[in-house]
C-alpha cells in the first residue's frame, strides 16, 4: 500500500523509498517510507498508506495492551527510540509549555540513560537521594518538598519518577509525589521502562493518575519481547500526548511499530495475559530458590516487598567490596552463560556522569552498607531459566568459598 510498491509509480521526489539491497527490502517488507510527516510523527502520510495503517493499528493495540496491564490511559503512540530518548522528547515538549522552568527533580535511580535524558535536553539535574527503609531504598518525600520550596514550583520542569528498577531500590511513591505535583502545579513524568509487565508498577501509575501524572514512558523490547529500538509514550490527556507527538522532528522508522504489531497480533489478548501471569509466578519461584541458595551459602535474600520484578541477595561472606571482586564474581557467572545479574560492591567508587559525581553508582545510594547481587523475573523468563541460574550461581559461590578458604589457610 506504499507508493514505492505500485507497479506504475513514478517517483520524482528526494525521498521515494528506493531500496538498493534486496535483502534490506525483504527485511523491511518493502516498507521504506517510514511513519509520520515532518509536522507530526502520528500524521498519516499519503504516499505511505500501508505504513500509516500499520502505525495507527500499532498505536491502538499498544493502548489496549496498556489497559490490559492495568492502566486506563487515554492515549499513546509508539516512538522509534528507546526509553531514554523518549523521556528526553517528553521533557523538551513540556519545556514549550513551561519556558521558564529548567530544573528536573529526580529521585536517584542509577541508570545512566535517565541522567542523560535530562542533561542532554539541557535541563538542570536535581538529585533526590533515596532513604533506606528496612532493606529497601525508597523515595525521600521530605527532600522533594524541600527542593520545591527552595527552587520554586514555577522553575521546575517536572518531577521524573521511576517504577521498574533494580533491587533494593523499589518504585517511587507515585501517589504521594502526584499529590505534591497537583498542589504545586508541577508536571509528573514517569520512567516506566519495564513496568507494564508488573501489576505493582501499573497499579501505582493508575493510582497516581487520580492526583497528577502527565506522561509515562515504557520500552517495547522489555515489555513485549521485540528488538531494541522502540518505546511507548502514554498518558491520560489526549492533548498533551498529541503535543508531544507533534514535537518529534521529521519522519521516523516504521520498524519498531511493525515489530510490535506483528508481536501483539501473535500474542493475542490471551497470550499476553498468560505471559503476565507466568511472569508473576516465576517471580515467586525465583524468590524462593534464590533465598534457599542464599541460606546455603550463609547469605540472605534482601527484603524488598515493594519491588515486583527485581530481587537482591547479600554477598557479605564473599567480600565483594572491591571492583576487582565484583569483576571476578560477575565474570564467572557470565562465562557460565548467566546474563542480567548485577553484582554491586561497597567500595564507594566515584563515577562521573554528565558532569555529576556519584558514589557507588549502581547501588542507587552512596553507601548501602553491604555488597549484593541482583536478579530479575522479567516477561518471557521460563522455569528452566530459573533452575539453570540457581545451579550455576550455586557452583560459582561454592567455588568462590573454596578459593577464599584456601587463601586464608595459605596466609
Amino acid at each position: 500500500m506504499d507508493s514505492n510498491n505500485f507497479p506504475d509509480n513514478c517517483g520524482v521526489g528526494e525521498r521515494e523509498a528506493r531500496i538498493y539491497s534486496s535483502l534490506v527490502s525483504k527485511r523491511h517488507f518493502r516498507l521504506g517510507h517510514g511513519i509520520g510527516r515532518s509536522g507530526e510523527i502520528t500524521a498519516v502520510q499519503p504516499k505511505a498508506a500501508g505504513s500509516s495503517l500499520i502505525m495507527t493499528l500499532t498505536n491502538s493495540l499498544a493502548l489496549h495492551a496498556i489497559k490490559l496491564s492495568g492502566i486506563q490511559a487515554s492515549s499513546c503512540f509508539v516512538v522509534p527510540m528507546a526509553t531514554g530518548m523518549s523521556i528526553a522528547l517528553s521533557l523538551l515538549s513540556l519545556k514549550q509549555k513551561r519556558p521558564n522552568a529548567n530544573y528536573v527533580l529526580w529521585p536517584r535511580i542509577d541508570q545512566k540513560s535517565c541522567i542523560k535524558s535530562i542533561v542532554t535536553s539541557g535541563f538542570e539535574l536535581v538529585v533526590i537521594e533515596n532513604v533506606r527503609e528496612g532493606e529497601e531504598l525508597r523515595t525521600n518525600l521530605e527532600e522533594i518538598q524541600r527542593k520545591v520550596q527552595e527552587l520554586g514550583a514555577g522553575n521546575i520542569l517536572c518531577i521524573l519518577t521511576t517504577t521498574s528498577c533494580f533491587a533494593p531500590r523499589v518504585p517511587d511513591k507515585l501517589e504521594e509525589i502526584g499529590e505534591i505535583c497537583k498542589s504545586q502545579d508541577i508536571p509528573h513524568v514517569v520512567n516506566n521502562a519495564y513496568g507494564l509487565q508488573c501489576s505493582k508498577c501499573t497499579h501505582l501509575i493508575q493510582q497516581a493518575s487520580r492526583s497528577r501524572l502527565d506522561v509515562f514512558v515504557q520500552s517495547t523490547d522489555k515489555n513485549f519481547m521485540v528488538p531494541v529500538g522502540g518505546s511507548i509514550i502514554a498518558g491520560f490527556d489526549d492533548n498533551l500526548i498529541r503535543h508531544i507527538s507533534k514535537c518529534y522532528p521529521g519522519r521516523a522508522s516504521s520498524s519498531p511499530s511493525t515489530d510490535l504489531l506483528i508481536t501483539l497480533l501473535s500474542m493475542g489478548v490471551k497470550g499476553y495475559k498468560d505471559l503476565l501471569k507466568e511472569r508473576k509466578s516465576n517471580y515467586k519461584a525465583l524468590q524462593e530458590k534464590l533465598s534457599e541458595c542464599a541460606k546455603k551459602h550463609g547469605e540472605l535474600l534482601l527484603s524488598t516487598p515493594h519491588n515486583g520484578i527485581s530481587m537482591g541477595m547479600s554477598l557479605q561472606t564473599f567480600q565483594c567490596n572491591t571492583e576487582e571482586a565484583v569483576t571476578d564474581l560477575g565474570s564467572k557467572l557470565f562465562t557460565r552463560l548467566v546474563s542480567g545479574t548485577r553484582v554491586i560492591p561497597t567500595d564507594g567508587k566515584k563515577s562521573e556522569i554528565c558532569g555529576r559525581t556519584f558514589s557507588s553508582f549502581g547501588a542507587h545510594c552512596d553507601d548501602y552498607g553491604s555488597p549484593y547481587l541482583t536478579a530479575a523475573a522479567a516477561i518471557g523468563m521460563t522455569s528452566q531459566d530459573i533452575d539453570l541460574f540457581i545451579t550455576r550461581l550455586d557452583k560459582v559461590l561454592t567455588k568462590s568459598a573454596k578459593t577464599k578458604d584456601s587463601n586464608q589457610v595459605d596466609s
